[in-house]
């Protein structure tokens, strides 16, 4: 018997997002600029002086971040709602917003960056996205930890299957790190979380890997293999993410994720 219905998957295929990203994902400004001094005026006290001035100075915050306005990119809250990243720039609060969760207010603070043009110059000449697939798992673990955190949930993070023999004897030479492990009173769930926005081969791999896993965690008494996954790249991957959602009883989004903390508590 199938783990769920057609018309399950046909719902979590509906709620699959458009993004993970937060407003720290685009440019990793901690990694350009470690040294931050005082400055001399307060970035509040700033930004409202030049919006009294001129708003539409702000109109062009995005690039600094390396994105456009045209590309309609956007962000994730601490409580998971998406929004458009230029949103931000129709408020004075907005704008502190956008400087303080993006980094920007350390570059800023930062005396080694003198010039803004050629700061912008040196972005437009960086704009890749590379660096940010990288950062696209770390960010995904990050806000389910987020969201965990706020549920009251005690967690470890990045365990090795080897720590749980019966486990690592069932995978033989399979070993794996789990990107979240929760214990409660009667089972032991082990969490892989991942998002997808972009198209790949690598779906169709992850979803037949797990296809495989998830039986032989399962299979072990006291054990529960639990997958999280999202993002609309899957919309690609379709055939393969269905043979998974019928092969593997927990499987949540970031929709549903609610569901799985219900259930474990």
């Amino acid at each position: 018997m199938a783990a769920h219905t057609k018309e399950e998957f046909n719902v979590f295929i509906s709620q699959l997002r458009e993004t993970n990203a937060t407003l720290d994902f685009y440019c990793d400004f901690p990694k350009i600029a470690k040294n931050v001094a005082d400055i001399e005026i307060s970035l509040n006290t700033l930004i409202q002086a030049l919006w009294n001035r001129d708003k539409r100075v702000f109109e062009v915050m995005d690039i600094l971040i390396a994105t456009r306005k045209k590309d309609d990119k956007k962000y994730i809250d601490n409580d998971g709602s998406m929004h458009s990243i230029h949103s931000l720039f129709s408020s004075v609060s907005g704008v502190i917003k956008f400087i303080e969760d993006t980094g920007l207010d350390k570059v800023f603070k930062n005396k080694e960056v003198k010039d803004l043009v050629d700061y912008v110059f040196g972005v437009e000449t960086g704009l890749d996205t590379n660096a940010r697939k990288n950062r696209s798992g770390e960010i995904t673990e990050t806000l389910v930890a987020r969201i965990f955190d706020n549920a009251g949930i005690t967690y470890q993070q990045q365990v090795s299957s080897k720590e749980f023999p019966t486990i690592s004897d069932s995978l033989g030479a399979d070993q794996k790190v789990f990107d979240f492990v929760i214990e409660s009173n009667d089972k032991t769930y082990l969490i892989e979380v991942n998002f997808y926005s972009g198209r790949g081969s690598k779906l169709n791999e992850v979803a037949r890997s797990y296809t495989e896993l998830a039986p032989k965690i399962n299979g072990v008494s006291g054990f529960e293999f639990v997958w999280i996954t999202d993002g609309d790249g899957w919309k690609s991957a379709k055939n393969k993410l269905e043979e998974a959602f019928a092969t593997i009883p927990s499987i949540y989004n970031l929709t549903t994720i609610s569901e799985f903390i219900t259930k474990i508590k």
